[in-house]
């Protein structure tokens, strides 16, 4: 999809935020953000790999710092958007956390952190974005969920509880924007070949003595396709969504 095309319902220039987009999916996004002529803010809690995740992209693009569980912190990241370039139209949400521990005994700590990051930061981003959006006359929200949004894991309860939230809130977003000319997407990615999933094998190590080649192997095998999903299709997958002036309240799966 490129902004600059003529049939593209996206204007050259137009402003993209992608939260959490010094991680590997949301770098992958930016970049093909970028390459389709959008302006990208990346919105992450730690400036290092914000900085890091902007030198690696074409042009002059913007990082911004913010704590999505801190409303007023992503009310404040969206300003400064707005006062460089203009109201973001198109919203990435690609922000999460993937603890993972036995149930008992139970971690309440990890469970309200995990939602607060994974639920609540989204509800700020997109309540926060929408304004803007309506005004400009056009949005996108696209969410990175997980097919831990439509199935059970052990060992992630609430990182699974959290995912089937996200998936809640993107539905009930659809219903909330079906008469605006904000859409709405999700994809549900299955195991990815980041550095979030790099932690997991480490704790698999750790946990069961497994080989980092072993623990890798358990974690593709859980997909379907018996591999990892990288991070680029997932990106091609919002992508997709967002040049398609149809797709609204699309749920797309990859394992």
């Amino acid at each position: 999809m490129d902004a600059r095309a003529p049939d593209s319902p996206w204007s050259p220039d137009d402003v993209a935020l992608v939260a959490g987009g010094g991680g590997g999916v949301g770098r992958a996004v930016a970049l093909h953000l970028v390459e389709a002529g959008f302006r990208v803010a990346l919105l992450g809690r730690r400036a290092e790999p914000l900085q890091k995740a902007v030198a690696r992209l074409p042009g002059s693009q913007l990082a911004v710092r913010a704590d999505v569980t801190d409303r007023g912190e992503v009310r404040r990241a969206i300003a400064e958007t707005t006062e460089t370039w203009g109201p973001p139209v198109v919203l990435i949400n690609a922000v999460g956390v993937a603890p993972s521990g036995p149930l008992l005994p139970a971690d309440d700590q990890t469970w309200t952190s995990t939602l607060a990051i994974n639920v609540t930061g989204a509800w700020h981003l997109a309540t926060e974005v929408l304004p803007g959006m309506k005004t400009t006359g056009r949005g996108f929200i696209g969410h990175v969920a997980s097919t831990a949004a439509l199935q059970g894991y052990a060992y992630v309860a609430a990182y699974v509880a959290s995912k089937h939230a996200l998936l809640g809130l993107s539905r009930a977003l659809v219903e909330d924007l079906r008469k605006t000319p904000v859409r709405v997407g999700t994809v549900c990615p299955g195991f990815l070949d980041t550095p979030m999933t790099a932690r997991s094998i480490e704790n698999l190590q750790t946990k069961t003595g497994m080989s980092e080649a072993e623990a890798r192997e358990a974690l593709a095998k859980m997909n379907p396709s018996g591999r990892l999903i990288t991070p680029d299709e997932v990106a091609g997958a919002l992508m997709d969504m967002l040049g398609d002036t149809s797709a609204h309240g699309h749920e797309i799966r990859i394992d």
